[in-house]
């Protein structure tokens, strides 16, 4: 048999003549034998000769493109067996030669990352060749802000064999603001231009001198998505907290501080109060005159009726500052009610109030003057609470000052230790005065 070269996936044919030397009528069996025994064929598989007679048939190779059938010289066997003398079974052979392929698998995963500066991916890669080959890779983008680089930069893969390269794109700075950016890129996937001698071709499977292992494979495709390091509602929130510090200095400020100085302003004057029109001195408030009498000057009157505070009623006479405290004390979840009540005979004209809240309960308070309802307050809004009047709220005799506690829940005083109840202080300050009859 001559020999023959084949490519994988394709087809070649070779001949062999058996010739019948015997003196008798011989049919003999072919049967293809060694490594190219699983893709080759003998046609026709059993042929009759008569004495010095002979017949050719076609021996059909026809080898799968597969990493399982290596490049090179493989041997080729044909065993012709005798019906009648099968002692006389020849095996002819020859040489095939399987010529190398080149094909390459590869994979990139994932196909798309964020990141602040780079991000890792993996390229699996597997040699569908027949042939081992080298594998280079190549990282591509327009505009080339991108780096690539590759561990192992250089794999070396045997037919069949795969392998995981990983892979790790950068660029070169950073998005401080504003949105994402995506940068696509394409990786290059190709055999190492490499060539071998002769002598080494025929040993190892690999082409001649001067061809190359391989060509490049269709590219991969793949996107970094670059996000900025801080967030766009990062920017709105400075830029909001910017404009609220500017409104603070601008506005609120100012507005603070001068209701800070008013306020002073009016505590110095209660501590030191301006004598009346008439010269007498006023007794501790603004808008009292002597004998109970109402100011001529209008700066405001003073009187019973009811507590009402508008100044009618009885007169008053040799009024003196005074001021009463009422301390309850409930329990949590409970309603309480404190009372001071006004002396018979006198007239209680209520100027200041002080509340104080030391524990921080949550609940609420309620004030009454008499019959008259002055403020409803949470306990949790504050801790300490005044309330001031230029006109004397007039409480009659033997009326009450009403201080009514609903603890919801005690709070936490100084020593760290919440309180096992509620503890509100009010005192009430004014002008205690005989009742003109």
């Amino acid at each position: 048999m001559p020999p023959v070269t084949v490519t994988p996936g394709g087809e070649a044919t070779t001949t062999l003549t058996v010739r019948n030397g015997s003196d008798i009528v011989e049919a003999y069996t072919l049967e293809v034998v060694g490594d190219c025994a699983a893709w080759s064929t003998v046609e026709p598989t059993r042929v009759s000769l008569y004495p010095g007679t002979s017949e050719t048939v076609t021996v059909r190779l026809a080898p799968p493109r597969s990493p399982e059938v290596r490049a090179g010289d493989l041997p080729l066997g044909v065993r012709v067996l005798p019906a009648e003398n099968p002692e006389l079974v020849q095996v002819p052979e020859t040489t095939v030669h399987v010529e190398a392929f080149r094909e390459l698998q590869q994979e990139l995963q994932p196909r798309r990352r964020r990141g602040w500066l780079g991000a890792r991916y993996r390229v699996a890669v597997r040699n569908q060749g027949n042939t081992a080959t080298d594998v280079a890779f190549t990282g591509q983008q327009a505009g080339e802000e991108l780096r690539f680089g590759f561990t192992p930069s250089r794999p070396r893969l045997e037919p069949g064999e795969s392998t995981e390269v990983r892979l790790r794109v950068r660029t070169g700075k950073l998005i401080w603001f504003g949105k994402p950016v995506t940068w696509p890129f394409q990786l290059g996937v190709a055999h190492s231009e490499e060539t071998t001698s002769d002598e080494e071709g025929k040993g190892q499977g690999r082409p001649p001198s001067g061809q190359p292992l391989g060509s490049e494979q269709a590219p991969l495709e793949g996107e970094f998505v670059q996000l900025s390091v801080l967030p766009k509602w990062l920017l709105a929130v400075l830029a909001a907290l910017l404009a609220l510090l500017l409104a603070w200095f601008a506005l609120v400020r100012p507005a603070v501080q001068s209701t800070a100085k008013q306020a002073a302003n009016d505590a110095v004057r209660k501590t030191n109060p301006s004598p009346n029109p008439n010269g007498a001195q006023q007794g501790g408030k603004p808008g009292t005159g002597a004998g109970g009498q109402g100011n001529p000057s209008g700066g405001g009157a003073t009187g019973s009726g009811g507590g009402s505070g508008s100044g009618s009623g009885p007169g008053t006479a040799n009024g003196q500052q005074s001021s009463a405290t009422i301390d309850v004390q409930t329990d949590g979840g409970a309603t309480k009610t404190g009372t001071y009540q006004v002396p018979a005979g006198k007239l209680f004209g209520i100027t200041d109030i002080v509340v104080a809240n030391y524990q921080g309960d949550e609940g609420l308070l309620t004030i009454t003057f008499g019959d008259r309802k002055i403020t409803t307050i949470a306990l949790e809004t504050f801790r300490n609470q005044d309330y001031h009047w230029v006109t004397p709220i007039d409480i009659p005799e033997n009326a009450t000052v009403t201080a009514q506690v609903t603890c919801a829940k005690p709070g936490t005083p100084a020593t760290g230790t919440q309180a096992s109840g509620c503890d509100e202080v009010l005192n009430v300050s004014g002008v205690l005065s005989d009742v003109k009859r």
